[in-house]
């Protein structure tokens, strides 16, 4: 028995809120059980040096935990004057799922930078943060196209969404909150597009490796949620 009660195949409640914030170009405040990610997607008319007079733009990820957003306060990785080796892995990740759906050369010589702060953690929140983050840039880009910049459909491919899924208590579940990712016999992330192509896996065992017929019962859990999160994405822009 999972300690939400929840069964094997069972996602958290999801649920997206658009436009929350009245002064970002796109953004969606994304739930997924006990984890809220605010994600927010600011446009930049200039690309990172390396892309200029290429004639291609860019799309990266910025993420970031405020202090209550668990049990105890974290300090805020400012005070520190540098970020973490996870919040880099994370904002990395995040960055190339959603370049991954993204045709750079139709978005023009521009940046649009995508802000997944999380203001409170119950485990997923690489997840959360992707799924809502193409949900902020999808706005972003029916903004551009609203003042005539861009043709949304020709820059957004696809979508992309993710989903965790794990062995706990021997079993592999779905949607993992933080009782169970923190008991994990394995911790897998799956990122794929609407299509069901796969943008990237994570796969980790925490004490006894895992079988490659457990990775397939995973990797089926996590292709039948991320169709569910992409039709919720749908829903969620018509």
């Amino acid at each position: 028995m999972r300690p939400s009660g929840r069964r094997t195949d069972q996602m958290r409640k999801v649920s997206f809120e658009r436009a929350f914030s009245k002064h970002a170009e796109g953004s969606c405040l994304v739930k997924f059980g006990d984890t809220h990610v605010l994600c927010t997607a600011s446009l930049e008319e200039k690309t990172p040096p390396w892309l200029r007079n290429t004639g291609k733009g860019w799309v990266t990820a910025e993420y970031g935990m405020l202090p209550r957003a668990t049990g105890d306060r974290m300090k805020r990785e400012a005070t520190s004057g540098k970020q973490g080796g996870r919040t880099l892995e994370i904002q990395r990740l995040i960055g190339r799922s959603l370049r991954a759906v993204v045709d750079l050369e139709a978005l023009g010589e521009r940046q649009i930078t995508l802000d997944c702060d999380v203001i409170q953690a119950d485990g997923g929140t690489r997840t959360a943060s992707i799924t809502g983050a193409w949900l902020a840039l999808r706005d972003c880009l029916k903004w551009m196209e609203t003042r005539n910049m861009i043709k949304a459909d020709k820059v957004l491919k696809d979508h992309v969404a993710a989903i965790s899924c794990g062995i706990f208590a021997k079993q592999p579940v779905i949607d993992l909150d933080y009782l169970e990712d923190s008991a994990a016999e394995t911790d897998a992330n799956f990122v794929m597009t609407g299509s069901g192509a796969i943008v990237e896996i994570q796969g980790t065992a925490e004490g006894v490796p895992f079988s490659e017929e457990e990775f397939l019962t995973l990797m089926r859990l996590a292709k039948t949620g991320i169709a569910e999160l992409v039709d919720m994405q749908k829903q969620a822009i018509f």
